[in-house]
């Protein structure tokens, strides 16, 4: 191959669901830009959601921390050369995870950041958790890379996250969530574009689905992986 591809450490389980997307995409990515049997070199680490989502919503991060640096340190021992945390809401976390482990992490949201600005799109819409679209945490990163970033209001943002923890955690797609998610979306003014800001999100929605960019953070995440292990 004329070159030394990169091992992606991934952690993963938060949901499964949509851990299974990011080690499709990322193979299939990796074998449309190398061609032939080509698929990414990675080792994946799961944890346990039931365990994550009880010290989320009890307030516990650094419980949840901890659980996450311990995935880290195993999959940097293993032989990773970088880490994907397969989610937007625990890069909450990202800064203690990085005071303890020295390694390269990609950030999704610099990763949807990219893509974005690419486009030319400035203003753009954000759903995820509550955590997410709430806290700074994730949307600093997006105005630090010069973007506007709208979120739906109180209620609306309550029905998302009951949506995501209740519903596409567990697999479940229902037709009229979707058309709610759609209409909180359509609801927003002047929007050019809308993060998916929670990696199960695309479950529901894609571009088919709306006139405006919509932006998959599952898919350019394991994209952005992807190369980074081939190119860099």
């Amino acid at each position: 191959m004329g070159f030394k591809q990169k091992t992606i450490g991934l952690i993963g389980g938060m949901s499964w669901e949509s851990s299974l997307l990011y080690y499709k995409i990322i193979n299939q990515y990796t074998n449309d830009l190398l061609g032939f049997h080509n698929n990414a070199k990675s080792m994946l680490y799961t944890v346990n959601f039931e365990e994550i989502e009880r010290l989320q919503h009890s307030g516990k991060w650094d419980e949840a921390a901890r659980i996450l640096i311990d995935a880290s340190k195993a999959l940097k021992l293993a032989g990773a050369d970088f880490i994907v945390i397969c989610t937007n809401t625990m890069h909450k976390l990202l800064p203690e995870i990085q005071k303890e482990v020295d390694i390269e992490f990609l950030h999704i949201a610099r990763a949807t950041a990219k893509e974005i600005k690419k486009d030319g799109v400035k203003k753009v819409a954000l759903l995820g958790t509550l955590f997410t679209m709430q806290e700074d945490f994730y949307k600093k990163v997006l105005v630090d890379e010069g973007l506007e970033v709208v979120t739906p209001s109180k209620k609306d943002m309550e029905f998302i996250h009951k949506v995501i923890y209740d519903e596409l955690c567990l697999g479940v797609v229902k037709e009229e969530s979707k058309k709610i998610y759609l209409d909180i979306i359509n609801s927003l003014e002047e929007i050019e574009g809308v993060i998916l800001g929670c990696t199960e999100i695309g479950m529901l929605i894609s571009q088919d689905d709306l006139d405006i960019k919509v932006y998959d953070t599952t898919i350019l995440h394991a994209k952005e992986a992807a190369k980074l292990a081939i190119f860099n």
